[in-house]
């Protein structure tokens, strides 16, 4: 009897740990699903084959992906894109963020 208390307690956490695992890689794939989905002109991105190159044009109709590696044009499966590196808009508010800085510092001298 207490042998099968024993395997059905294993069996449950068994069960248990595979299902958080499962849940967690849906989390991940998901997050990885939207940063897709959001990635526009200018954003600079890593291949699965570990190219950094910057977005040129995103067709989502086709799920495909024109990339600008140094003046080479490559198209690629969105789903090649292992991960968004930095984005074209967060570059802009950086710049003027900093323009902004240097006017007040101007200012107040």
């Amino acid at each position: 009897m207490n042998f099968n208390l024993t395997m059905i307690g294993m069996f449950a956490i068994f069960v248990a740990i595979t299902f958080f695992m499962q849940h967690q890689q849906k989390k991940q794939m998901q997050k990885r699903l939207d940063e897709l989905k959001t990635m526009s002109k200018g954003d600079e991105v890593v291949t699965i084959g570990g190219m950094f190159a910057l977005v040129d044009e995103v067709d989502k109709d086709n799920n495909k992906v024109v990339l600008d590696a140094e003046g080479v044009y490559l198209t690629y499966e969105l789903t090649s894109i292992k991960r968004i590196v930095s984005r074209a808009n967060e570059q802009v508010l950086a710049v003027e963020e900093s323009k902004d800085d240097t006017i007040e510092s101007a200012i107040e001298e």
